[in-house]
């Protein structure tokens, strides 16, 4: 079985592109997906987000909100406003950030049974809930509409052929809300095509980056499906594939919300006790290396910085993620499981670290603190391992547009 395969894209029509782009279905409120589809007929959000057309206080995860999907993309279809390619192909994918930061990828489809066998690997648990809402999505729409973010090792030949692909007119040019430019070329020469799957099937392995949720729904749609109908589109999934030294993961911060019943001073003392040295800083603190923190607390910055000699060398462990949460988060805050518990909040980097100040200083929270982003070379050291990331360690940045792109399923 290939790792991947060319589809036909359900996308936007020519000149479309810029009525359809929104940003992923997980980044953004309800509220925010309501302002942001607020005046656009034919924002993805209506199929990504489909309780804001419906009644406030209708249950995003409700029956209501998958057939509104469902009537969504249904409307966009009929309108003309997304059309599908008459044949199954590969596309590239372009990003550009406001910051001038690009990254080229793949559109394809990935296959379910390399995930199951590990050759499309993972770094982090699903919850079965998220899972099963977008199963039922997936079900209701009878596509997958909300693509996977994978890596690679760079340095193959894939690197060049992606370039080569990424060059003239492309069929979708858009900016989405935060100013990145989202691009898609349709490459026409099959020996280009072939030479792209050649170079994919030579890979050892694929690697989420983003979208351990999708796929693992996409896998439950797959299992279902299989056993009612036997093979088909469902064996697949939608993915979008970068070189690993292209991709950006910014810093995925923490807020916690109360000290574990210590004061400010008796809190620091804590923290030193678990051999953190600790320094007072005029301004923001944006760590440098691993094993160092930013700490906001009571109106003013601190730099910790954790003894060399309790970092260890597993991949796990060496992240800093693992370091703050095992030296000081669990044993000063009281803190197990960040997953569920609610004294702790994520921040992800591209709100800046004035936006952990200003909870603080607002009395959401009594500490917040910063953190050195995980590198694109830990998180697949970590799924060669067969090891699984702390929650929240990587916030990719810039995020792959919804409506560029669809599987269906059929």
């Amino acid at each position: 079985m290939p790792l991947i395969q060319p589809f036909a894209a359900l996308r936007p029509a020519p000149g479309r592109a810029a009525d359809v782009i929104a940003p992923p279905y997980d980044v953004v409120s309800t509220e925010e997906a309501r302002a942001l589809a607020a005046g656009r007929p034919w924002s993805f959000l209506h199929v990504s987000r489909p309780e804001i057309d419906l009644p406030p206080g209708t249950d995003p995860h409700g029956p209501e909100a998958y057939a509104k999907a469902a009537e969504s993309l249904r409307r966009m279809v009929e309108a003309g406003v997304l059309v599908r390619d008459p044949q199954p192909r590969l596309y590239v994918y372009g990003m550009e950030a406001p910051d001038g930061h690009r990254q080229t990828g793949l559109v394809a489809v990935a296959s379910v049974e390399a995930y199951r066998e590990g050759r499309i690997r993972r770094h982090e648990h699903t919850r079965p809930d998220k899972e099963a809402d977008r199963a039922r999505q997936i079900e209701a729409v009878n596509a997958q509409t909300g693509p996977v973010l994978l890596a690679y090792r760079a340095g193959g030949r894939l690197d060049a052929l992606l370039a080569t692909g990424a060059s003239g007119e492309p069929a979708a040019d858009a900016v989405d809300p935060y100013g990145v430019r989202h691009r898609l070329w349709l490459p026409e020469d099959p020996a280009w095509e072939a030479a792209v799957l050649a170079a994919a099937e030579a890979l050892d392995a694929l690697y989420i980056a983003d979208g351990h949720h999708r796929s693992a729904a996409a896998a439950r749609v797959a299992e279902r499906r299989r056993a009612e109908r036997g093979p088909g589109p469902w064996d697949w999934f939608l993915a979008v594939v970068f070189p690993h030294d292209q991709m950006r993961i910014l810093d995925y911060n923490r807020i916690v919300r109360d000290l574990g019943g210590l004061g400010p001073e008796a809190f620091l003392e804590a923290v030193r006790a678990r051999g953190f040295v600790v320094e007072p800083e005029a301004e923001a603190v944006r760590p440098a290396r691993r094993g160092e923190f930013g700490m906001y607390l009571a109106g003013r910055w601190h730099r910790l910085r954790l003894d060399p000699a309790r970092i260890p060398d597993d991949p796990v462990g060496r992240l800093d993620v693992s370091l703050l949460h095992r030296e000081l988060i669990e044993p000063v805050l009281g803190i197990a499981d960040p997953r569920r518990d609610p004294r702790i909040d994520f921040v992800g980097g591209s709100r800046g670290l004035e936006a952990l100040a200003a909870r603080v200083d607002a009395g959401e929270a009594a500490v917040a603190f910063s953190l050195h982003p995980t590198a694109m070379e830990d998180l697949l050291a970590v799924a060669d391992a067969g090891e699984v990331m702390p929650p929240k360690s990587t916030w990719f940045d810039p995020k792959l547009a919804d409506g560029l792109a669809s599987h269906v399923l059929d």
